[in-house]
């Protein structure tokens, strides 16, 4: 080898290192992601999957002593094995979902996680040996680390910004195991002088190379087709949008009858009964303020509590928040869901704010007479401090003298110490007197809210706000909870101790261990 030619070597195989540093941290990215979306406490998710991921580099970069020998060969190979299982990764979890045995999801996610751990770690350790004839052992560690943690620095940028919103997690899972083969091929094409393996060997690299590579290709071309065929086996009915924002996955299904919003796989709302969940969360306390002007409803970026709010003549000003701009930009724009709110986010008296609620609350100086909290389920602990002591204390401060607060507090059947938990957390919290009610919504089963304030309430009913399921009779039981659904015993949802997703979790996992 002349020294020019050695040279573009080491600057190739430099540059691959920044490669493999920034594949390897989007696949766990990617797992991550995909496991915390099915199964919610990403907190959990993200911590047993890098866990499991650097112990198993270690096993991967202990096994590298091993190899002594064929070195470029055995880099090839490991790149081909990382490039398929790194490609497979996220669609193999979506498949296992789909097959409905979730006891064993967790382990088939570490399993996976494991073996893409274990070949990551082999990498570096083969790069810097195949660089250690031409470069000394200290400026060869230094350039093979900062190069990999710099692809690594890349994929974390890139994910949150570019990959998730705009290619999906599906898709990229497959563009970046076909960026580890074909690092795979062109060191091969590269090196092939250098391999110091015979033609059949070489032949063998040649056709994994194609026949990967056909795989991947059809499996990209074939994406849309297969998430369509996904998703039609999740979701009751078929789908007719679906898209990945940079908070979550979307989906609209629609039957002759109704249509229904899904974020993340947990149904949003359903047109056939939806109006009997908002009008239990709006009017409930808004019949109770004298005059209500100003309203901050807190998630709702689908518009339908917006369209109960505005049935009172005297509000002036609804301030919507709501994390995801492109949930609010579907409900104003798919004709589906805006003639359902009735166009209610094109309302002047609305003014819609895509940020975090928390933050929101935060930095606001405004008061309102009324705030409802119409955020999802505690299933993360992003979402869980949502329902915190420190979250309501900054509700208080937010709310006028006589202000109400109400929010929508998980089944008070399904999830009985979540719903406790909540009522319990508005006490804590500052909050004088609580009302906790519920009401039955068909496509959620037994629904529980909460209705707080600093003074006691006295319920009356308003005839003048036009209602399809509510009633003045309907005061008479909804604040009427059975002695089996009662629990006293449930410690307050801290903002250190988010508490409440473990609540709400121990329900599913108690699904989960009876379906074994």
């Amino acid at each position: 080898m002349n020294t020019e030619l050695n040279k573009s070597k080491k600057t190739y195989l430099i540059i691959t290192t920044l490669i493999v540093g920034m594949c390897s941290i989007m696949y766990e990215l990617l797992i991550s992601t995909t496991s915390s979306y099915f199964l919610g406490n990403s907190i959990k998710q993200f911590s047993l999957i890098i866990g499991f991921y650097m112990a198993f580099m270690g096993v991967g970069a202990y096994l590298a002593k091993f190899i002594t020998k064929d070195l470029l060969y055995n880099f090839i190979k490991v790149e081909i094995w990382l490039g398929l299982v790194g490609a497979l990764g996220v669609p193999l979890i979506y498949a296992y979902f789909l097959l409905g045995d979730y006891s064993g999801f967790n382990f088939f996610v570490l399993l996976l996680i494991s073996v893409i751990g274990t070949l990551t770690g082999l990498e570096v350790p083969l790069i810097t040996r195949i660089l250690e004839e031409e470069i000394s052992l200290s400026e060869n560690i230094s350039n093979i680390l900062a190069f990999d943690y710099l692809g690594a620095l890349i994929a974390t940028i890139a994910f949150p910004f570019f990959l998730l919103p705009i290619v999906g997690v599906f898709k990229s899972s497959l563009i970046f195991g076909f960026l580890n083969i074909l690092v795979g091929v062109i060191t091969f094409v590269f090196f092939q002088n250098e391999l110091g393996v015979n033609k059949k060997r070489k032949n063998l690299l040649f056709t994994s190379f194609f026949a990967l590579t056909i795989l991947i290709i059809t499996c990209l071309l074939c994406s849309k087709s297969i998430i369509e065929r996904w998703n039609n086996g999740i979701f009751k009915h078929p789908v007719v949008h679906n898209e990945q924002s940079s908070y979550q996955d979307i989906t609209i299904t629609k039957s002759d009858d109704e249509f229904r919003m899904y974020l993340n796989g947990a149904i949003q709302f359903s047109s056939k009964d939806e109006y009997r969940y908002h009008e239990a969360l709006v009017h409930v306390p808004m019949m109770q303020s004298n005059e209500p002007k100003s309203v901050l409803l807190l998630g709702g970026g689908e518009g339908l509590a917006a369209r109960e709010i505005l049935k009172y003549s005297t509000v002036e000003k609804i301030d919507l928040v709501d994390l995801d701009p492109e949930v609010t930009r579907i409900s104003s724009e798919m004709a589906l869901i805006s003639e359902l709110n009735e166009k209610a986010l094109d309302d002047e008296r609305v003014n819609v704010f895509n940020q975090d609620a928390f933050v929101f609350l935060m930095d606001s100086k405004d008061q309102y007479d009324i705030i409802i909290a119409d955020l999802p389920d505690p299933t993360s602990e992003s979402l869980a401090r949502l329902y915190s002591n420190a979250f309501y204390k900054l509700a208080i401060n937010r709310l006028n003298k006589d202000g109400i607060l109400c929010t929508q507090a998980t089944s008070s059947e399904l999830t009985k110490n979540a719903f406790w938990c909540i009522n319990e957390t508005l006490l804590q919290s500052g909050f004088k007197h609580t009302y906790p009610y519920r009401i039955n919504v068909p496509s959620f089963g037994n629904w529980g809210f909460i209705v707080a304030k600093q003074s006691p309430i006295q319920f009356k009913f308003d005839t003048a706000v036009q209602t399809k399921f509510l009633e003045e009779k309907s005061f008479e039981h909804i604040f009427y909870f059975p002695k089996d659904t009662r629990i006293k015993e449930v410690l307050p949802n801290n903002i250190d101790q988010l508490i409440l997703m473990e609540y709400y979790l121990e329900h599913w996992r108690s699904l989960n261990h009876e379906a074994k």
